[in-house]
């Protein structure tokens, strides 16, 4: 699909953007999140079953900058 161009307007103190109808999302929200200078709008799973159908991503970088310590003996 081509790129297309929305509409930025502000409502009371928030910007909100209209979308194009064959944009539009079910439900009332939105997970959003920002990938270098892209705004990312992605549906919000309406169960934790739709959340865990879903394939997750992690950045390469998660967690790298911990200490992979050894396992500690608790005593137990």
């Amino acid at each position: 699909m081509p790129a297309q161009t929305a509409k930025l307007f502000n409502n009371d103190r928030s910007q909100a953007v209209r979308l194009p109808r064959e944009f539009r999302f079910q439900g009332n929200e939105v997970f959003i999140r920002r990938e270098g200078e892209d705004v990312i709008l992605s549906p919000r799973p309406q169960s934790w079953d739709d959340f865990f159908a879903e394939p997750q991503t992690v950045p390469e970088d998660f967690l790298a900058d911990r200490k992979d310590l050894p396992p500690r003996n608790s005593g137990f």
